[in-house]
C-alpha cells in the first residue's frame, strides 16, 4: 500500500494502538511485527527505547526490501530510574499498579525511520509524565481482570478502562499510547517526508 504521496510504508509494529493512531490520519501503510530483540538495560532510558526500536528497523528493512520507507517503536515505562516493561503474569501486573500508584513516572518512546531511498537511518526518543490516581486494590483487581495489560508496558493501557487511572500529563498524550505523531513527524522531515502528505480525508477518523 503507498500514501497520497506515493511511497511504500511499512509500520513494523504489532501494536494495535500505533496502527490505529495512524490510521486514524487515513494513512494508507503495511505492518510487520519486527523479530528483532528487545532489552530493557542501558546508558538511559532513551538510549534503550532507541536501540530497540532501531534494531526493529533494521529487521523489517531487511525483510521487506521492497518498502520505501520503515517506521518503528518500542515504548517503555520508568519510574525513578527503574524499568517497568511487560509483566509476565497478572500478580506481576498488580505488583507494577501499586507501584505506580499515587506517582509520577516516565513513559518514553523510541522511534526509528529508516528512508530506503537514501540509506538514511535516523532515530529520536519522546518521553511523558505520567500522574498516576491513589488506586485501591480493590481498583487495581478490576482493572488487571477486566484489561489483562500483560502486553503492555508498566501493566496499563491509558484508553478504555486505562483512562479512570491516571490523574494528568506532562507532555504528549499520543506518546503513552506509543507513537507520538508530532515527534515522527519531525523525525520523517529529515528524509523529506512528512505525516501532513499522508492525510486522506476519505479515510480520516475522528474521536
Amino acid at each position: 500500500m503507498k500514501t497520497r504521496n506515493g511511497l511504500s510504508v511499512l509500520l513494523a509494529s504489532a501494536s494495535p494502538r500505533r496502527k490505529a493512531l495512524l490510521k486514524a490520519l487515513g494513512a494508507s501503510f503495511d505492518i510487520w511485527a519486527a523479530q528483532a530483540e528487545e532489552i530493557d538495560e542501558g546508558e538511559s532510558p532513551e538510549s534503550i527505547v532507541i536501540g530497540n526500536a532501531e534494531r526493529k528497523c533494521r529487521a523489517a528493512a531487511e525483510a521487506h526490501p521492497c518498502h520505501d520507507l520503515i517506521i518503528s517503536a518500542d515504548t517503555l515505562v520508568f519510574l525513578n530510574g527503574a524499568v517497568l516493561s511487560k509483566p509476565a503474569d497478572l500478580d506481576e501486573a498488580r505488583s507494577m499498579l501499586r507501584r505506580l500508584s499515587g506517582n509520577t513516572h516516565q513513559v518514553v518512546t523510541g522511534l526509528a525511520v529508516y528512508h530506503r531511498a537514501s540509506e538514511q537511518l535516523i532515530t529520536d526518543s519522546e518521553t511523558t509524565g505520567v500522574r498516576f490516581r491513589e488506586l485501591s486494590e480493590a481498583e487495581i483487581d478490576c482493572f488487571v481482570e477486566i484489561v489483562r495489560p500483560l502486553d503492555r508496558a508498566g501493566a496499563y493501557t491509558v484508553d478504555g478502562p486505562g483512562s479512570l487511572l491516571v490523574a494528568g500529563y506532562d507532555g504528549c498524550y499520543q506518546n503513552v499510547l506509543g507513537l507520538p505523531l508530532v515527534r515522527l513527524d519531525l523525525l520523517l522531515r529529515k528524509v523529506n517526508c512528512s505525516l501532513f502528505q499522508w492525510i486522506n480525508p476519505k479515510e480520516a477518523r475522528f474521536l
